[in-house]
């Protein structure tokens, strides 16, 4: 039987609870449609070392600001999970846990969604299911060869997991480096750490408040037709959370240039040297989740759907929520997605 709603939210992660706190507060009716069985979106599958950028009250969500956790300044993730948690009955979400949505398809004045829990019409859908589920894998010549073990970021959970091991992180990001700082400072893991360019690392005082503001000057630089700022980009790639600067100011950081091909056994580089390997951690980022989308035919040719906003260009009644700066400036942070959800909750609420 097909359900009828306003508006569908792909997703039940921080993009789609920010948007369903603003159609809650437009009065629309709304629906969603979360894949991930349990409340908490990707937090609660990430690292166990990981923590946020920001401190506690500089990581909310509208309406509701997170709680300090005890004995942190920066919250971790299992932290971010229980206040989302909070946040989703807090507000009385509609969220359907474990209904993944397959495929959103024209169907004359409305959008029609096939999901595991059945069809859904409505006036308009919100796209929120982010990145966490589509990692990115580099086309590395002889990775079918390695015999050894291969993670992705998503797979990665604590350095217990290769007591005694060989592992090479490869990837210059945050979550490179600060996998490569937990799996270093534990002590009982040799990691090499490798990267496409030489690092860069974040002044020491700036952390997730900073990125926020230096995001948001850049959009608001752009929208007024003035010169791009570089954003984040001209600051550098990595923020110096404690543990990476633990881990940096030992000298456990150094990274080596990214080698040409893997072997059996380990990988090599251009000049011919060699090193071994049990295991290989790929922190090669992600691509945005968007295989739901494909029957709308949206995609430009670097596979991001043109964006006016947050509304699809060539499908008015869809919006993109949380996907990075292309739908909202640091909207794919939880202080940052609350403005780009206001926004598309107006434009729905405006929808004929």
């Amino acid at each position: 039987m097909t359900q009828h709603t306003d508006v569908v939210v792909v997703g039940g992660g921080q993009a789609g609870l920010a948007a369903g706190y603003h159609l809650r507060r437009r009065g629309l009716d709304f629906v969603i449609l979360d894949s991930d069985a349990a409340p908490g979106g990707s937090w609660q599958h990430m690292w166990d070392s990981l923590h946020l950028f920001s401190p506690a009250d500089h990581s909310s969500l509208p309406g509701r600001l997170m709680p300090a956790q005890a004995g942190e300044t920066y919250p971790d993730a299992e932290h971010v999970v229980e206040y989302l948690t909070d946040y989703e009955k807090r507000y009385n979400l509609p969220v359907q846990h474990g209904a993944r949505v397959g495929a959103v398809h024209r169907d004359g004045e409305r959008l029609l969604l096939e999901a595991d829990s059945g069809t859904w019409r409505a006036r308009a859908v919100i796209s929120a299911t982010g990145t966490w589920s589509r990692p990115f894998l580099p086309a590395v010549p002889g990775r079918g060869l390695f015999t050894g073990r291969q993670f992705h970021t998503v797979n990665y959970r604590s350095p217990a997991d290769f007591a005694g091991q060989r592992v090479i992180v490869v990837g210059g990001g945050n979550s490179g480096a600060q996998i490569t700082a937990d799996l270093a400072l534990d002590g009982s893991v040799h990691v090499t750490w490798v990267t496409q360019r030489p690092p860069r690392f974040l002044p020491d005082d700036i952390d997730g408040r900073a990125l926020f503001d230096v995001a948001t000057a850049r959009r608001r630089a752009l929208d007024a037709g003035l010169a791009d700022t570089g954003g984040l980009a001209s600051l550098g790639d990595i923020v110096a959370v404690p543990p990476v600067r633990a881990a940096r100011d030992a000298g456990l950081l150094t990274a080596k240039p990214m080698f040409s091909r893997l072997t059996a056994s380990g990988v090599r580089w251009d000049d011919g040297s060699h090193t071994g390997a049990d295991a290989i951690v790929w922190c090669t980022g992600f691509r945005p989740a968007l295989s739901h989308l494909a029957p709308l035919n949206l995609r430009g040719p670097r596979g991001h759907i043109p964006t006016d906003g947050t509304r699809a260009l060539g499908e008015p009644r869809l919006h993109l929520l949380g996907y990075g700066d292309w739908t909202g400036p640091a909207s794919a942070t939880l202080i940052g997605v609350g403005r780009p959800a206001h926004d598309a909750a107006r434009e729905i609420a405006q929808l004929n």
